[in-house]
């Protein structure tokens, strides 16, 4: 059964050898895990899978090996299925949209609440309960320039809750770029020191040694020389930087290269008190994130990623977060992370030309001090410049 498997992930182009494969046989015939999927999900990847970059390969084998096995989400059974399926798409005039008013983040959840508990019934094209193509903050497909999107799909992008099990996309560290001009604007970054093993032939120093010697030869070693600039890359992912993924591939791909000590991390608009590192699996694997402020040295390089784009109150409310009920509000932990690390950008695959448009933009700007810089070269050689200072 498991040699299929084992096929499965080398199909998937996942570097598994014969001998970490064995050593999973020998773990399951010692019964060191139970007899579990879950527990072979992750005894499986403990012993196959060497690099982090490659678990959204394993996952995806590994989901299509066991028929689709995949992390389990939170249910919100309260709302019917049918009331959140659109049959309809209703067109606003302009002067229709403008008469359309915002509620505020606190009167949207408490009105939220009480629609939960009076509604019995589907409504579609209103302006009032939980449905779709109307005008109601409550539901989907329809017009409003504040609500909570309940289903669907988001159009206008103004929601400042989700109510879904939402599932991002890994960045590929392995994807082939599309300029090697990124690599050379990151390569500003860089502080090199021959540190560790003495595994590299030091030339100058054999050919100094071996005339000293009355011409024997006398090789002399040294430690390989490397960039020894430490950077922490937090990545904002899925929703509106969906438009951005193959950019912010291809940087991350490049970062992956270049900075051999680099550590990564994913969150979603704004930095609340946890990230991840694997977005199939980002509710079951978190990360706190007071434990990242504590792991990393103050000198560390900490690049921020993302377009900026969301709700005002994403960053200043406490439970703004589309997706849960924060206890502190981003701006907190945006404040945090640039005290802890006083080397920090902000790179912003937006076009430059539209920040001006992004009330969200400007409130992330002013807590980052005006260290937003677009993600194109001449962004990037301006970054990596006020970094390297």
């Amino acid at each position: 059964m498991l040699i299929d498997f084992f096929f499965t992930l080398k199909d998937a182009k996942v570097p598994v050898s014969i001998k970490e494969f064995l050593i999973l046989l020998e773990a399951m015939q010692k019964h060191v895990i139970s007899p579990s999927l879950d527990d072979f999900y992750y005894l499986s990847r403990i012993t196959l899978v060497k690099d982090e970059a490659h678990y959204d390969k394993f996952d995806k084998a590994f989901g299509l090996y066991f028929k689709g096995i995949d992390a389990v989400f939170e249910k919100n059974p309260e709302i019917p299925l049918d009331w959140l399926m659109k049959r309809m798409q209703r067109e606003l005039t302009p002067e229709q949209k403008a008469q359309l008013e915002k509620f505020g983040y606190d009167k949207l959840m408490d009105r939220l609440k009480e629609l939960l508990a009076e509604q019995k019934e589907r409504h579609e094209g209103g302006s009032k309960w939980i449905g779709t193509g109307g005008t109601s903050p409550f539901g989907n497909g329809g017009q409003n320039p504040e609500g909570i999107r309940i289903g669907g799909e988001g159009g206008n992008r103004t929601a400042v809750k989700v109510w879904e099990a939402r599932a991002y996309r890994d960045y590929d560290a392995e994807r082939e770029l599309g300029t090697r001009n990124i690599k050379v604007a990151l390569r500003r970054l860089r502080k090199f020191a021959r540190e560790g093993a003495e595994d590299e032939l030091a030339l100058d120093d054999t050919i100094r040694a071996t005339a000293n010697n009355a011409g024997y030869l006398d090789i002399r070693m040294q430690p390989e020389r490397k960039n020894n600039i430490k950077v922490l890359m937090l990545l904002d992912v899925g929703g509106t930087m969906d438009d951005h993924i193959e950019r912010t591939e291809e940087l991350f791909s490049a970062s992956k290269t270049e900075f051999k000590n680099m550590e990564f991390f994913y969150f979603h608009n704004c930095v609340y008190d946890y990230v991840w590192k694997n977005n199939r699996r980002r509710h079951a694997e978190r990360f706190p994130t007071w434990d990242i402020l504590r792991k990393y040295t103050p000198d560390t390089k900490l690049i921020f990623v993302g377009d900026a784009t969301m709700s005002p109150y994403e960053i200043l409310q406490p439970g703004g977060s589309v997706e849960y009920n924060n206890e502190e509000a981003g701006a907190a932990w945006l404040q945090r992370f640039t005290s802890t690390f006083p080397k920090f950008i902000w790179l912003n695959p937006e076009p430059e030309g539209l920040w001006q448009y992004r009330q969200s933009i400007a409130v992330i700007r002013q807590i980052m001090n005006n260290r937003m810089f677009p993600l194109t070269i001449e962004g990037l050689e301006r970054a990596m410049r006020l970094l390297s200072k």
